[in-house]
């Protein structure tokens, strides 16, 4: 038994949020009709106050997630019973749902698993509209369908969370003024979204890899959940994409560590110290598979180049056997496509290793647009130690450990610190 009944509630409806809000709201949005996307959250939102009151009460159900779809499912119905949506519901299901016989078994349709999946994925296809800005796009479909917060979106973007939500109120503000019809666009349109999409899975990814979670480094959830998504595309032939297939070996390749990434204490361990047969080689060739699949077409994207950087690690027996110099070239090829600091700190970290620390360092002060971030300072610490200059090592180490939230991050900053006494 859980010590503390009434915060185990409190944790597990935090869980279902981000695991399952995303979904129910795709659903309900596709129910109701994307113009009543704020009543979807709403609905959302009740079940969860209501999960959080009644079980408290009287307990956690033995299937708290078929509790949730259960209580969704009839304020759906009671909803639909009460207000005269009807003009919005989506041509495919509206006429059934216009009849009391049809109304209650149309909604039941709607939340079987399969369905759910589905329109969680025809959803992100929605809010990727062209006639929304693209940034306003990937915020939109990470709060509305992925649960993400505005925090972790502001993280994703290294930009502020008043920035986000501005974008946010503007992207909602511009489907409600130009009745922006926000429904899953024909197959022969999916592709000229699919870009989008894609951008949505990496970041929602990245967030679960490394989480910016005060106590949580990693969230499986969410990795799981990304995953999951890419893997539909991938089984769709018109989204069945090179660029899709190198972004899903990416996420293999990265997934496969993700047990070794922490020691049992769950204090973080470095990919130089990290025990190599602790990898999920199922993953690694799962990886393989798909980057091999994504060599089908002409175009090379960031996806295929980040995979390809992934492939080095997970192919190196050791962390001294890694090919540095492969990893160095694929950043800088990464970075003539894209102008990104965090690329451009990655590629610091490969030439410190390739080249020497001194180069690194040089590397690394280069680098604009990263000062309030806790990695580049971090990363600054590490290579000053490697130069010999401690007391910039600790002002860096020191910069990091305020710019961070994170236990883990913390914890290991102030290791690095101890040992520089």
């Amino acid at each position: 038994m859980h010590p503390n009944p009434e915060r185990q509630v409190h944790e597990l409806v935090d869980h279902l949020f981000r695991h399952e809000a995303g979904k129910m709201a795709s659903v309900l949005t596709r129910l109701l009709g994307f113009g009543a996307l704020e009543l979807a959250e709403d609905i959302v939102q009740d079940t969860l106050l209501k999960a959080m009151s009644v079980w408290k009460i009287k307990g956690i159900p033995e299937n708290p997630s078929a509790w949730l779809y259960t209580v969704a499912k009839r304020k759906a119905i009671d909803t639909l019973r009460q207000q005269h949506l009807h003009s919005q519901h989506h041509s495919e299901i509206s006429d059934a749902l216009k009849s009391e016989w049809t109304l209650a078994p149309t909604v039941n349709q709607l939340f079987l698993d399969n369905e759910i999946e589905d329109s969680q994925l025809r959803m992100m296809f929605a809010c990727c509209h062209p006639s929304i800005p693209y940034e306003a796009q990937l915020a939109l479909t990470l709060k509305t369908l992925c649960g993400l917060s505005i925090a972790e979106i502001a993280n994703s973007f290294l930009t502020s969370e008043d920035t986000i939500s501005k974008r946010l109120y503007r992207a909602r503000e511009k489907i409600r003024e130009e009745k922006i019809s926000l429904e899953a666009p024909i197959p022969a349109k999916l592709p000229g979204r699919l870009n989008a999409v894609l951008h949505c899975l990496y970041l929602l990814f990245n967030e679960g890899y490394n989480s910016s979670h005060a106590d949580q480094l990693i969230r499986h959830d969410l990795c799981s959940e990304a995953m999951r998504l890419c893997l539909l595309l991938i089984g769709n032939p018109v989204t069945n994409a090179p660029d899709a297939n190198a972004l899903l070996a990416l996420m293999c390749f990265q997934a496969s560590r993700a047990e070794a990434r922490l020691g049992d204490d769950g204090s973080i361990v470095l990919l130089k110290d990290q025990d190599r047969s602790r990898w999920s080689q199922p993953l690694i060739e799962k990886g393989k598979y798909f980057l091999e699949q994504a060599a089908a077409g002409d175009e090379i994207t960031d996806y295929h180049i980040e995979a390809a950087i992934a492939g080095c690690h997970a192919r190196a027996s050791s962390f001294e056997k890694t090919n540095w110099g492969d990893i160095e070239n694929l950043y800088t090829i990464l970075s003539d496509m894209k102008n990104s600091p965090v690329i451009s700190l990655n590629r610091a970290i490969a030439i410190r290793y390739h080249v020497s620390a001194e180069a690194g360092l040089k590397a690394l002060l280069a680098i604009e647009g990263l000062q309030q971030h806790y990695l580049y300072h971090a990363a600054l610490g590490d290579v000053y130690v490697d130069v010999g200059d401690l007391a910039a090592a600790r002002a860096s180490y020191e910069r990091a450990l305020y710019l961070t939230s994170s236990i883990a991050e913390k914890k290991l900053l102030q290791f690095k610190m101890d040992r520089l006494a």
